[in-house]
């Protein structure tokens, strides 16, 4: 066969098939995301559009809401109930932060040194698993004065009885410590996920350079972790602003007004005396503070970069 038969006989670009065409999953994809996408905007986005609307009246719930301007406000920033309990949480999220990523990293540094069990993690997790209401229900009894458990190892063992949670100096502490026991499983857990993602070769190199263990883990695993954790701490600190059912459970607020956290008395004003405006306003204030809060936090741990090359 000559060449120019040769040639003749290959198909020619117009009897080629056309190629495929590339698949555009875009409606799939809207269809997976549409139900979360409603709840979102029936549970989240419209509540919060609703409260700051609110916010702006005089609401009780047997009344219409009536307008009234920046009253609420104006209220709130001469309240001194609103800036005790604003006191009174940031020291909640101070010593409960303070104290649970201590406590969260060294298990979970723990966990990537020691044992990688499935059965250990499970175990860290347990407390986690508990609702909040029944831990504080739980450590009630035990933490009380006169028929607590603990206050009963302490009087065995010759030690006065502490007032846990009736005593305005031990209160918050107390109901801090509770909290970080039900939640440092689950932050010790997303630690060892991002210690997890850390490749061992860097630990190598180190170990080939003389570093000790106490040296590669302030000079390596810190500053490789510094994504993960502030995404920790970004979502323990929204979570400890938040805290209500702990406080609700053990001390409604007391004594006094030192266990008075924000979401306590947001929530007094809104279903103990009916204020849902005030309320509202409260809410849009934690909202603001919440905001400030994690944008600084966002742009002082560079949360977005990573060291990892």
């Amino acid at each position: 066969m000559s060449v120019t038969e040769s040639v003749m006989a290959q198909p020619q670009a117009s009897d080629r098939p056309p190629p495929a065409r590339r698949r555009d999953d875009t409606r799939l994809a809207l269809l997976f995301i549409a139900p979360a996408t409603v709840g979102f905007l029936i549970f989240l986005g419209w509540p919060t559009v609703r409260g700051i609307w609110l916010s702006f009246t005089e609401f009780n719930l047997l009344t219409p809401a009536e307008f009234n301007g920046f009253d609420n406000y104006l209220r709130m920033v001469g309240d001194p109930i609103f800036w005790n309990a604003m006191g009174v949480t940031l020291l909640y999220v101070v010593i409960n932060i303070g104290l649970q990523t201590v406590v969260a990293l060294v298990v979970a540094v723990m966990m990537q040194r020691l044992t990688q069990s499935s059965l250990l993690r499970g175990l860290v997790l347990t407390p986690y698993l508990v609702s909040n209401v029944v831990a504080a229900m739980v450590f009630l009894w035990i933490l009380d004065t006169q028929l607590g458990v603990g206050n009963q190892v302490l009087a065995g063992l010759g030690l006065e009885r502490i007032p846990f949670l009736s005593d305005d100096a031990t209160v918050i502490p107390t109901i801090a410590v509770i909290n970080v026991w039900r939640h440092v499983g689950y932050t010790a857990l997303l630690i060892f996920a991002g210690l997890q993602a850390i490749p061992q070769t860097v630990y190598e190199a180190g170990k080939v350079d003389g570093a000790s263990e106490i040296k590669m883990f302030f000079s390596i695993t810190l500053p490789l972790l510094r994504p993960i954790m502030a995404l920790v701490l970004i979502m323990t600190i929204i979570g400890s602003f938040q805290v209500f059912d702990t406080v609700a459970v053990t001390t409604e607020g007391g004594p006094v007004n030192s266990s008075r956290v924000l979401q306590f008395y947001i929530y007094d004003m809104a279903f103990g005396r009916f204020q849902f405006g005030y309320a509202s306003a409260l809410a849009v204030g934690l909202l603001v503070v919440l905001l400030v809060v994690t944008l600084v936090q966002y742009k002082l741990t560079r949360a977005g970069s990573s060291d990892l090359g």
